[in-house]
């Protein structure tokens, strides 16, 4: 399929989940409510996987009729133990998303029959007293389907933020309903196509357009969930790049430690494939409710079960995957300058990850936390790419303390200051750094791309082009004026460790320079100019006054 078909598809896909979000919003907040947007698509999608891959099974077999969503319940019990060793899960047909979706359009049907024949409208139709009753058991059962088996972590809880009795979706149990319905219906009447061929992944797609159109309207809480697609590529294609210059084709594994959506780990397997990422995806999430929406990600994605591991809990008190480390690629957009247990946690300066440098981040700055337990956990011939909040580069105390020992031990491979208003939820131009144990040298390479940048309606963007100029300037790792730096490592101890961008590429006057003599001549001239004008008015007065 041509990219021009493709990108219409998307195009049609966006405009039909703008509309749903605006329809069904009404009095929630968009960013709450996308929980159950994004939830009900998930419904929607592990069903239509379930049933497609047991179909698939039925007519390679010679049964060409079999239709998994139409047999019994007690017929397919029985192949739900090896239905979960392979999918992780299991539902049972009468608890399908499409079966479910075809029992609320045939009640409404009947609703408007009787209506008709009664002649008198009938107010609530059958599945509106009980939907949310049906939708809570079904959520509960496909998560009943993996407990004891080794997908259990990561279906366990993955409904949770699906409140299908709040008061958000509305004051009644039949205004909940009836907006649980046309959702569902507004989901299942999608043209999402077939998961396994959609041309434009359309589960995926629809999934980040969502967490970018809610993070974008959000302020800053949805920026700490989501980070624009084009970030993702150039912090991805950072991390696979080796000291040769040459894009890796696969990797060990990839692993966020604030991992939000999981839009970082997700970059890897669009450019790389997901079978090349070889034992998978790995990222830790404080916040419940994006923890289950990155496992959902996951799914949608067609992730399985068993290639990735997101785990809950606070990444810098609490890590889940010391058994896993290292990795050869980390990639993260953690946020900005939060508060930590610091000094106040009397284990954490032998923690293993932070006591190299002799000294904790600061208690009300945990940037350099999160950098360290990156480094920590960086495979010898990895490569972990970090979003920054620019004070970090300069600020002194505990944290020059940390740059010093990660440039002494020449660990900081690239700076690289981004555009402002890149980011949801602030306007702030952060900027990348880029960490290895293995460099080709003890220089660091300073990147001004302040500048890369395409206008687009209410923020800044990477274009391809400007990914491009980033990455050849990242591979050349030269000098060039009012671009990059190469600095040696001296001469940034000279300048107390600041590993600011501006310190070591100067700013391109563009202000228009004048020859000096030229200049003068030019007064000159408008000076003997002046003086004649005045000798024309003095006589011209001479003549008034003579009269």
């Amino acid at each position: 399929m041509s990219d021009n078909k493709r990108e219409q598809e998307r195009s049609e896909l966006y405009r039909t989940i703008w509309a749903l979000a605006n329809e069904l919003r009404g009095s929630v907040d968009g960013w709450d409510f996308k929980q159950y947007v994004l939830g009900m698509l998930f419904y929607r999608y592990i069903s239509e996987n379930i049933a497609d891959y047991i179909n698939e099974g039925e007519w390679e077999s010679g049964n060409k009729d079999f239709d998994y969503a139409k047999i019994d319940d007690a017929i397919a019990i029985s192949i739900k133990n090896d239905i979960v060793q392979e999918k992780g899960f299991f539902i049972l047909p009468s608890e399908l998303f499409g079966n479910l979706l075809n029992r609320i359009k045939k009640a409404d049907k009947d609703a408007r029959e009787k209506s008709e024949k009664d002649g008198k409208e009938v107010e609530v139709a059958e599945l509106d007293e009980n939907l949310n009753e049906i939708l809570q058991t079904n959520f509960k059962n496909i998560e009943a389907s993996a407990i004891g088996t080794p997908s259990e972590d990561n279906f366990k809880g993955l409904f949770d933020d699906i409140d299908v009795n709040s008061n958000k979706l509305g004051p009644t149990v039949i205004k909940r309903n009836k907006r649980l319905k046309r959702l569902i219906t507004v989901i299942g009447d999608m043209d999402l196509g077939n998961y396994q061929d959609n041309s434009i992944d359309a589960f995926g797609d629809t999934y980040e357009y969502l967490m970018g159109m809610y993070a974008s309207n959000a302020g800053k809480s949805g920026g700490e969930f989501f980070t624009p697609q084009e970030v993702s590529e150039l912090l991805t294609k950072i991390s696979l790049l080796d000291n040769k210059g040459n894009m890796k084709t696969e990797v060990n594994k990839v692993y966020d430690p604030a991992v939000g959506s999981g839009s970082l780990l997700l970059k890897f397997a669009k450019i790389l494939g997901k079978d090349n990422v070889r034992n998978g995806f790995f990222g830790q999430e404080i916040n419940i409710t994006t923890y289950n929406l990155c496992r959902i990600n996951m799914f949608l994605h067609d992730i399985g079960y068993d290639k990735f591991s997101i785990e809950h809990g606070d990444t810098l008190i609490d890590p889940k995957h010391w058994d896993e480390e290292p990795f050869e690629a980390i990639v993260s957009n953690p946020p900005y300058s939060i508060k930590w247990e610091g000094s106040d946690n009397g284990t954490l300066i032998n923690d293993p990850r932070f006591s190299p440098a002799g000294v904790l981040a600061p208690k009300s700055k945990a940037d350099f936390a999160f950098i360290m337990h990156c480094l920590s956990w960086l495979a010898t011939n990895g490569t972990a790419a970090i979003v920054c909040f620019p004070g970090i580069m300069y600020r002194g105390g505990a944290e020059q303390k940390i740059r010093k020992y990660l440039i002494d031990n020449n660990y900081i491979e690239c700076i690289i200051q981004l555009p402002e208003n890149l980011f949801y939820g602030t306007s702030i131009a952060t900027c990348i750094m880029v960490l290895k144990k293995s460099k080709i040298d003890n220089n660091t390479l300073f990147i001004d791309a302040s500048k890369e940048f395409a206008k687009a309606t209410n923020s800044n963007k990477l274009a391809p082009q400007n990914i491009e100029n980033i990455l050849n300037a990242y591979k050349n790792r030269k000098s060039k004026d009012y671009f990059t730096a190469l600095v040696k490592q001296e001469d940034i101890e000279k300048t107390n460790y600041n590993l600011s961008v501006s310190t070591y590429v100067e700013n391109e006057d563009i202000r228009e320079f004048i020859d000096i003599a030229i200049f003068n001549e030019q007064i000159a001239q408008i000076v003997k100019h002046e003086n004649a004008l005045r000798a024309e008015i003095d006589a011209i007065i001479a003549e008034i006054e003579e009269a």
